[in-house]
C-alpha cells in the first residue's frame, strides 16, 4: 500500500510513522508513506496557502490551486483507489471502514487546515470524507495518523501474529473480553480458571460470553447495529 498525505505541517506527522508498528511495516516495505507540503505548490512569494471567505465571515480558507496541482501530479504518476478528507463532518471512523481502505493499493489523505478548504475540492477530487470523532482538531495532521495506524496494522504481515486484529474490539461490532497474563495470583486478584484449563473450547465460549457482557454494558449501541 502507499499512502500520500498532503498537509501544510509535515514536521507534526512524521513522528507516528517513526517507531512502532508503523515504522516496521515501513522498513518491511509493507507500506510506503509519502509527505507533501502543500506550500510546494503555491505560486506566490508567500507561498500563501488560504484566503478569506467570500461572503465574508470568520476562519481562513485553504485555497483550491495548491491542492489542485498536488493532486493532480500525484494522479499523473498512479492511479488512485480513494482521495481521502479528513474533515469534522466526514463519516465517523470506525472498524468496518477501517478494513475496507486496508485492502487499497494507493490512497491520498488530504489534511484540513484552518477552517477548511474550498468546497470545490470536496466536489472536484475527494472520494471521501472522514472524521475521528465529534469535535474539532487544528487540523487533520493527527486524525491522518490515527487513520493510518487503524488501517496500517491490518495490512498482512504487519502484525506478528496474522489473527491478532481479526480479535480486535469492534471487528464482530463486539469489544474484546478481558485479558490477563503472568502471575494467575496476584494480590489475591486471580485469572479465571477457565483460561488455564487446556479446554480451549470452554475457553472461547468464555470470550464470547465476555465479550457480548462488556459491550452490552459499555457499548449497546453496537449490539443494535
Amino acid at each position: 500500500m502507499r499512502i500520500d498525505i498532503i498537509t501544510v505541517l509535515p514536521e507534526l506527522l512524521k513522528s507516528p510513522f517513526e517507531a512502532s508498528i508503523l515504522k516496521r511495516a515501513i522498513e518491511a516495505k509493507l507500506v510506503e508513506i509519502h509527505f507533501h507540503n502543500l506550500r510546494d505548490y503555491t505560486t506566490d512569494n508567500y507561498k500563501s496557502i488560504d484566503d478569506t471567505q467570500f461572503g465574508g465571515g470568520a476562519g481562513m480558507v485553504m485555497m483550491i490551486e495548491p491542492i489542485d496541482k498536488c493532486i493532480s501530479k500525484l494522479k499523473v504518476e498512479r492511479d488512485y483507489d480513494d482521495i481521502i478528507y479528513m474533515t469534522p463532518d466526514g463519516e465517523t471512523l470506525n472498524q468496518s471502514i477501517a478494513n475496507h481502505i486496508s485492502t487499497k493499493e494507493n490512497i491520498i489523505i488530504l489534511c484540513g487546515h484552518y477552517k477548511g478548504v474550498d468546497q470545490r475540492v470536496r466536489e472536484q477530487f475527494i472520494t471521501r470524507e472522514i472524521s475521528i470523532g465529534d469535535y474539532v482538531l487544528s487540523g487533520g495532521e493527527l486524525g491522518a495518523a490515527v487513520l493510518c495506524d487503524a488501517i496500517i496494522r491490518l495490512i498482512p504481515g504487519v502484525l506478528g501474529n496474522e489473527t491478532s486484529a481479526l480479535t480486535d474490539s469492534f471487528q464482530d461490532n463486539v469489544l474484546s473480553p478481558p485479558i490477563y497474563t503472568r502471575p494467575r495470583d496476584y494480590k489475591g486478584w486471580k485469572v479465571p480458571k477457565v483460561l488455564f484449563s487446556g479446554n480451549f473450547p470452554e475457553i472461547e465460549k468464555w470470550r464470547e460470553e465476555e465479550a457480548y457482557k462488556r459491550t452490552k454494558e459499555r457499548r449497546p449501541d453496537l449490539l443494535d447495529e
